[in-house]
């Protein structure tokens, strides 16, 4: 790799799915890398916590062992409108359930034990100057890099300090996520909805059964509270009022996130690799964000190796990345939208969920064009 009076040959900024991935490609491949997470692990985050199992081989060839945590293993999707109505189909190539407290944990001790040294501090500012990154930390440590990649999710201080124009559109969704104990089949993943939203129902490791809600906020701030929220409106749906009546919460209160976006994002700018949701943040109705993330890693290191071992300038591998990840994102993203903007209006809402389970050909079409294939270990 390419010398240099540099701290470091790659910063990532975030330690979340994306972040953590590149980091055990990267050391793997004997870059020396420093990730910046601002919390320690580990961590619950508001998830669906399905995993498509196109990433098994990437995973096979970075020695994550993913049936090590214990993963359910997810072969149907279950579809419901708000008044009930189902249909079943089958998953492509199958999935996985795994909590992020476990995921992530999991691989957060295997880029340690790679060398990769993660640091639990936060990025204030960067500056790109005279081919170098200077990465300035809330701890007042500053740090140099020759490659910064972002993987610091959907909403960030940083896309402020960077005036990303996705922050200009407006941010309606909010997010909900516990896990419960109570009974669901293992291999289904369930997306059910409600006035308003819809909610992803799945087991993960340990036998839990982790329940994860998007809905508008404009509908949410009208109630007191999540649970009359729960009671009053995604209880209306018949399939998730038995769910939450015969579960119970593990955790002590439920986690949120606001102000979430699913807007057009760029996926290199100021000369960094955006992984992940910082690249572009598919709606959860795809049922596919994990494994992009997982993906836009993979996609992120192969070009970043390329550059620190002198075969590609920077801004050949800025631009094979954004290649790379239009070719294996951009439609996916687009759909998401569309879906997500439909879900956005309540009538439309109801009119789509209704057209899906009249016509059930339409769902495995729905899912074609939001999930990808296998990884392809031999294309970078």
């Amino acid at each position: 790799m390419k010398n240099s009076n540099c701290d470091t040959e790659v910063i990532i900024i975030g330690g979340g799915l994306a972040g953590l991935t590149s980091a055990i490609h990267l050391t793997k491949m004997g870059c020396k890398v420093i990730v910046i997470e601002k919390n320690s692990y580990p961590k619950h985050k508001v998830c669906g916590e399905y995993i498509s199992n196109e990433v098994l081989p990437y995973f096979d060839w970075l020695q994550v062992n993913i049936e090590e945590l214990k993963p359910t293993h997810i072969s149907t999707l279950q579809f419901s409108s708000e008044s009930g109505r189902t249909i079943e189909t089958k998953l492509p190539l199958g999935g996985f359930g795994i909590s992020r407290y476990a995921l992530d944990y999991a691989l957060y001790l295997k880029a340690i034990s790679q060398n990769c040294e993660i640091t639990e501090d936060q990025v204030n500012e960067l500056i790109f100057k005279d081919d170098i990154f200077e990465v300035y930390l809330a701890s007042g440590k500053t740090l140099t890099s020759k490659v910064v990649l972002g993987g610091f999710g959907k909403r960030s201080n940083l896309d402020l300090k960077m005036e990303r124009p996705f922050l200009k559109n407006k941010s309606p969704w909010l997010a909900v996520k516990s896990h419960y104990q109570g009974e669901f089949a293992n291999d289904v993943v369930g997306l059910h909805n409600f006035k308003g939203g819809y909610c992803g129902v799945s087991k993960v490791e340990n036998n839990l059964l982790n329940i994860c809600y998007l809905t508008n906020f404009k509908s949410f701030k009208k109630y007191k509270n999540i649970e009359e929220f729960q009671e009053t409106v995604v209880s209306q749906n018949p399939h998730l009022k038995n769910i939450l009546e015969n579960s119970q919460s593990v955790f002590e209160k439920p986690l949120t996130i606001s102000q979430i976006c699913f807007e057009k994002k760029e996926n290199v700018e100021n000369h960094i690799l955006m992984m992940g949701d910082t690249a572009g943040l598919i709606h959860p109705l795809c049922g596919n964000g994990m494994a992009m993330a997982i993906h836009s890693a993979k996609l992120a290191s192969d070009q970043t190796i390329k550059f620190l071992s002198d075969k590609i300038s920077r801004e050949e591998m800025e631009q094979n990345y954004s290649s790379n990840w239009n070719k294996n994102f951009k439609q996916r993203l687009w759909y998401g939208r569309i879906l997500g903007s439909t879900f956005e209006h309540s009538k439309l809402s109801e009119v789509l969920t209704n057209l899906i389970t009249y016509l059930p050909f339409l769902l495995p079409i729905i899912i074609r064009k939001t999930h990808g294939k296998e990884i392809n270990m031999t294309q970078n």
